[in-house]
């Protein structure tokens, strides 16, 4: 660690987020968090895909996509949960503060260092698009579509993961808090048939599985990937003020 804290007082002020986002996929991929969430990212969401592979005898890819939103509010949080969490835990936030970079720059560093770690996660899925085109003439426009909506959601989850680590230094706290933010995101929706009409459209708007599921059917509209920018930059803008809060307390 304090070699580390060594590295960024040498660094200049604008590259302390590249600093700390090389130090966090570091501990990433020296721990085994990573791949143990990894490991069972591909497992439970080749099972989503292949139990209907062959039941419908149909090669593509829409019901992983369907449930992608259901499965990264799942294993997103497990990824980010020890971000801030774990530095809590062990003290070493307090030496974090205390460097001479932003909390922005903090900030930005973890959270880039996060989403690099999910991204890595879901490469492994495209695999199943070459599996598709072995098996089956699968429609490549609604495949680009939902890879793109994938990054996008991913993008958003983690900035959500991010916020729910910083407010404590519980891991478990952190990854039920950021797990019930995007599991209400994904699932609000499918709620709609129950509410009264003056509902309908602003719950529309705020589920994060109707922006996803119009992506991922290849329609690429500027809204939709407003909301999901927006969304990240809500939560990271909280996360930065929980941990500003935290320096001056």
């Amino acid at each position: 660690m304090s070699s580390e804290n060594s590295n960024i007082k040498t660094q200049k002020p604008r590259a302390g987020w590249k600093v700390i986002m090389k130090r966090e996929l570091a501990a990433y991929f020296s721990s085994p968090i990573a791949y143990i969430v990894g490991c069972f990212f591909l497992l439970f969401s080749g099972f989503v895909l292949f139990s209907t592979f062959f039941a419908i005898r149909r090669a593509e890819l829409r019901n992983f996509f369907q449930m992608l939103p259901i499965i990264f509010s799942l294993f997103i949080p497990a990824l980010s949960m020890r971000v801030f969490s774990e530095e809590r835990r062990s003290g070493s936030f307090e030496t974090l503060l205390t460097l001479p970079v932003s909390t922005a720059d903090i900030v930005a560093g973890k959270y880039l260092a996060t989403l690099s770690a999910a991204l890595l996660m879901l490469l492994p899925t495209f695999s199943y698009v070459l599996t598709c085109r072995i098996f089956g003439s699968p429609d490549m426009g609604p495949v680009v579509g939902g890879y793109i909506g994938s990054v996008l959601l991913c993008a958003a989850f983690t900035a959500i993961g991010l916020y729910a680590s910083s407010v404590t230094k519980n891991q478990i706290i952190a990854f039920f808090v950021a797990f019930a933010i995007c599991i209400v995101l994904s699932l609000v929706s499918s709620f709609e048939v129950l509410l009264p009409g003056a509902l309908v459209s602003f719950v529309s708007f705020v589920s994060a599985s109707s922006h996803f599921d119009s992506i991922s059917r290849g329609i690429v509209d500027t809204r939709d990937i407003i909301y999901f920018v927006s969304l990240a930059a809500v939560f990271l803008l909280l996360t930065v003020r929980s941990i500003e809060n935290s320096r001056r307390g």
